[in-house]
């Protein structure tokens, strides 16, 4: 059946929420449009205090919920009048939440949302907690986007994608053909991306990112506070792996930046842009020895600084999904509206390779408008 499903992605980067309406056919699938909301400063901060352990949890997640509902919704309706379509055309919106707390070693993760209002609101039906059934099934429960990925993304050579978000995460594609399922397809998150970065500026010069990394362009890697940073033991654990802000928080990159605190801040911030090429490529070499191709997504995608990087130290060609006809912005988003879509046609939803689950599973609960 043909249908139209809407994704809502915010990701930990803490800026905004990405929508992107999908129309799936038998013949295939079709971008319809997007649209982009930032939060408020003041949903932000209250996003990011509850990242991590503080007083009165549960009032402060509550009132944040009906915040970040009344922004996905207001996101839906903006994309909706700007293609020209209404909530009775909609199948679905796919809305992933803002992750609070990612815990798969002890067998929960949470996905701040509110997908009742949210079908309240907008009338649409909401498909919502994607990650939840793939951790009962002893997954990571993320990253969810690979098998998108695959569908999208696979080419002639063995190729992989990288989306730069909070944090970075990696889906290796092998070349079209060399397999029959999405079995061949593996990944994980490798570590920090914007976050450590995002959360350096804003704390030393009151910006809430570097744009085109053109600050951290004028500053020189450290090699003491680099190899301080990758003595992380995460960066040396197997795949498959996840990871989040609670993880590295604001408090893990001031205690690695105290021990250096002769350092010019521009030197800082060039030594973590340094942090996430090295700990991405080495990740891509040891998961993807023969990729031919690095393809980029995410808003670091737009980090001059950091793709100069990636370029450096990775042996094959580096660019972005704009190439493949993608906006590197709304491949997530993308991802969510696919997965809203695999939803209502019973298929499953992750990659047991790259999550390591026991098995396929349908992901995501139902949430119906009326």
């Amino acid at each position: 059946m043909e249908h139209i499903t809407i994704g809502l992605m915010s990701g930990t980067s803490l800026d905004g929420t990405d929508a992107v309406a999908m129309r799936f056919s038998p013949s295939g699938m079709e971008r319809l449009g997007h649209a982009y909301l930032s939060f408020t400063p003041e949903l932000r901060e209250e996003l990011a205090a509850l990242v991590l352990p503080g007083d009165n949890e549960i009032e402060h997640m509550g009132d944040a919920s009906v915040k970040l509902a009344r922004n996905y919704a207001d996101v839906v309706l903006r994309l909706l009048a700007d293609i020209g379509l209404s909530a009775h055309d909609i199948a679905a919106i796919g809305v992933h939440g803002q992750t609070i707390r990612h815990r798969p070693e002890r067998g929960f993760t949470l996905q701040l949302n509110h997908p009742a209002l949210l079908a309240e609101l907008t009338g649409i039906d909401v498909i919502a907690d994607f990650r939840s059934r793939d951790v009962a099934a002893g997954g990571e429960g993320a990253p969810l986007v690979p098998a998108f990925h695959a569908e999208c993304f696979t080419g002639d050579v063995p190729r992989v994608i990288l989306n730069l978000g909070g944090i970075a995460n990696i889906s290796v594609l092998p070349a079209r053909g060399s397999f029959t399922t999405c079995e061949g397809v593996l990944g994980g998150d490798t570590g920090p991306a914007n976050m450590l970065l995002d959360t350096w500026i804003e704390s030393t010069r009151g910006l809430p990112y570097d744009e085109e990394g053109r600050w951290a362009a004028t500053g020189t890697v450290n090699p003491a506070l680099l190899a301080d940073c990758l003595d992380d033991p995460y960066f040396a654990l197997d795949f498959p792996k996840s990871t989040g802000r609670e993880r590295f928080s604001p408090e893990w990159l001031f205690a690695k930046t105290s021990l250096h605190s002769n350092l010019a801040p521009e030197d800082v911030a060039r030594t973590l842009t340094e942090l996430t090429a090295i700990t991405v490529t080495d990740a891509v070499h040891r998961l993807a020895p023969d990729a031919h191709e690095l393809i980029l997504c995410g808003g670091g995608s737009y980090n001059q600084t950091l793709v100069s990087a990636l370029s450096t130290h990775f042996k094959g060609e580096v660019f972005d999904t704009r190439r493949l006809g993608v906006d590197p912005m709304e491949v997530e988003a993308a991802a969510f509206a696919w997965l809203a879509s695999r939803f209502l046609t019973r298929q499953p939803g992750n990659l047991p390779a790259v999550t390591h689950a026991i098995g396929p599973r349908i992901l995501g609960a139902l949430y119906p408008a009326f």
